[in-house]
């Protein structure tokens, strides 16, 4: 079964910074793109950002000027950068690519 490995979640506190990643098998991150999502308690699945095969990146209004996307092909990994973080940031985030979902983590902003 693939799966995806997400890391880099945890607590920090408002306007603080996290950076999660996402590796995946690399015969899957060559030829996918790369997306993130986040759900928080109560809302809708809502999409975060993407980073293409040829590197581009599309990041939603909601984080765009906080957030980054990029990846590293030689470890087959995308990273979302977090900066600048809010409490309405607080949710389960994902990555996502060729349909295959990653587990989730956790990302908690409170003081």
């Amino acid at each position: 079964q693939v799966q995806l490995v997400e890391s880099g979640g945890g607590l920090v506190q408002p306007g603080g910074s996290l950076r999660l990643s996402c590796t995946a098998p690399a015969s899957i991150f060559k030829y996918n793109n790369m997306g993130w999502f986040r759900q928080a308690p109560g809302k809708e699945r809502e999409w975060v950002a993407t980073t293409y095969i040829s590197g581009r990146t599309n990041i939603a209004d909601s984080v765009k000027g906080r957030f980054t996307s990029s990846k590293d092909s030689a470890k087959d990994t995308v990273y979302l950068q977090m900066n600048s973080l809010k409490s309405e940031d607080t949710a389960v985030y994902y990555c996502v690519t060729a349909g295959i979902w990653g587990q989730g983590i956790q990302v908690t902003v409170s003081s």
